[in-house]
């Protein structure tokens, strides 16, 4: 959750923003006034705070859809105007390297849960939004909540779930474009479910010939489960690329139990 703090409102003040030539030498950021507007290109994002691009406009599934076709994608907590980022480098999983540990191979081969796709999107991302332990609220809006669950109802969000005795105890939410998985947010009641869900992912993803998820950006834990970096460049010629070959990797993403083996 990106916290408008300190460090970051400086950076922000320090900004010059505009939607029009720029003037000077100071950083510029985009400010996004309708529909119309079209973002800037990603390479013109801020180094500091690294990847913030542009800010304003609105939560809506086009907005959305050409966000991430372009690699950016929104992040902002409740009383901010939304900012747009396209960080480099940037965080990814490839399917065919997601590291299980020992002892999360000895935890999944007792398959102590059902993992499923698509079956309970609203209450995955109702859980996503619920304030960590150590936070005191979520980046995960109402506009948020309202956006996403218009692009799954569209077919282009999907949720992974985590089941336990016909209990909901984990998963995770994003949105599938250009062959990659681009990770929101995910969620866990009971441990190892959300590294559940998220494994479960990697494994369907790589039966369908699908080599990324995007996770945006790098934390301890995901680079424990094998993410690495990514030069931005890179990362957005894989969209490019993929978005113009996509059509021999559709994917059945119609309401099932997956295998996570």
């Amino acid at each position: 959750m990106i916290v408008f703090n300190g460090r970051l409102c400086k950076a922000i003040a320090n900004t010059h923003i505009t939607n029009t030539k720029p003037t000077n030498r100071m950083a510029q950021l985009t400010l996004l006034k309708g529909p119309a507007d079209k973002f800037p290109p990603v390479y013109k994002a801020l180094a500091e705070p690294n990847g913030l691009l542009a800010i304003g406009g609105q939560m809506d599934t086009a907005r959305l859809m050409s966000a991430y076709a372009q690699g950016i994608f929104p992040w902002y907590s409740k009383g901010e105007p939304i900012m747009w980022w396209s960080p480099d480098p940037r965080c990814i999983i490839e399917t065919e390297k997601f590291h299980v540990s020992r002892s999360f191979s000895r935890f999944i081969k007792k398959q102590p849960f059902v993992v499923t796709i698509n079956n309970a999107f609203s209450q995955v991302i109702y859980q996503c939004a619920q304030p960590r332990s150590y936070e005191k609220e979520t980046w995960i809006n109402d506009d948020i909540i309202h956006a996403y669950t218009q692009l799954h109802q569209d077919g282009l969000a999907h949720s992974i779930e985590v089941w336990q005795h016909d209990q909901l105890v984990g998963g995770v939410y994003g949105i599938f474009i250009a062959n990659t998985f681009c990770g929101e947010s995910m969620f866990s009641l009971r441990p190892n479910a959300s590294k559940t869900a998220l494994y479960a992912l990697s494994c369907w993803l790589k039966a369908h010939r699908v080599h990324y998820i995007d996770c945006q950006i790098p934390n301890p834990h995901l680079m424990s489960l094998g993410a690495r970096e990514m030069r931005r460049h890179d990362f957005i010629n894989h969209l490019n690329e993929d978005t113009l070959n996509s059509a021999p990797f559709a994917i059945d993403w119609s309401p099932k139990v997956i295998p996570y083996e």
